[in-house]
């Protein structure tokens, strides 16, 4: 999977221990962040990881004791999440994993053609909750949108390189900066709507294969989710694109809520 190919026509599936190459298609299960460094360790507690077995499938974001937020195209029959992960190879201590019992994709998403990226974002509802402490918390959803140039946080497990693909063990940082809705526009004509914001750094920043379904934090909040951008990923022209969750805080509220 790779970016654009949407990073959400972009699925990646790689499978992790060997490193074995991934076939793929969105961001969501392929973006990585490139032009980055290794995060300090357990600076993002929020972070999730999809996995289908031993092969990672995206990144997702806790948002409540048993609660994902991820990307729609990141949806698979079963799967698990990982959270407090740092090297998806060692163990030290705080990792959880939980079975996912229920997959609640937005309804208007349009999982029958994928190169529509409208709508990409989906709930996870987790069997047991999540074991809360400093290395494994929710983070607030933003109640206000993201403004121009406005600095963010990406991360991820996803290739680090591009289109050669290059997965780290451990979770990637790196910093972007909201683009005006306008040059994102221009930079996917045609493809760009209200619940969708642009993100990306002049030096190349982005995420990429294998970081779809992760988060975009500002200010300590979720701005975004990793749903899609251009391939090769890091092209400061290209930026990439989140799934605006400012939009969407009525559906995932009311969602939530609704379940319990």
């Amino acid at each position: 999977m790779g970016r654009l190919r949407p990073r959400a026509a972009q699925t990646w599936m790689f499978l992790l221990l060997l490193g074995a190459a991934w076939a793929g298609h969105s961001r969501a299960q392929e973006e990585k962040v490139l032009g980055g460094q290794e995060c300090r360790p357990h600076s993002q507690p929020w972070q999730a990881a999809l996995f289908q077995g031993k092969q990672l499938l995206c990144g997702g974001v806790l948002i409540g004791g048993n609660w994902i937020l991820t990307a729609a195209h990141c949806k698979k029959p079963k799967y698990t999440v990982r959270l407090g992960d740092h090297s998806l190879h060692n163990k030290d201590g705080p990792e959880q994993e939980i079975p996912v019992v229920q997959s609640i994709p937005h309804p208007c998403y349009n999982s029958s053609d994928v190169d529509d990226h409208n709508h990409d974002l989906m709930l996870l509802q987790l069997r047991d909750q999540a074991s809360l402490g400093p290395k494994v918390k929710p983070i607030n959803l933003a109640d206000h949108c993201t403004q121009p140039g406005q600095t963010c946080i990406i991360s991820g497990w996803g290739t680090v390189t591009s289109p050669r693909e290059n997965f780290p063990d451990t979770l990637n940082c790196a910093e972007v900066k909201i683009f005006p809705q306008k040059k994102c526009e221009d930079a996917y004509p045609g493809q760009i709507t209200d619940g969708m914001v642009c993100a990306g750094s002049s030096k190349g920043a982005d995420t990429c294969q294998g970081d779809s379904g992760g988060p975009l934090v500002c200010n300590g909040a979720l701005q975004g989710i990793t749903s899609w951008g251009s391939d090769p990923c890091g092209r400061s022209d290209r930026p990439g694109v989140y799934t605006n969750i400012c939009r969407y805080l009525d559906w995932i509220k009311k969602t939530i809520g609704s379940k319990g």
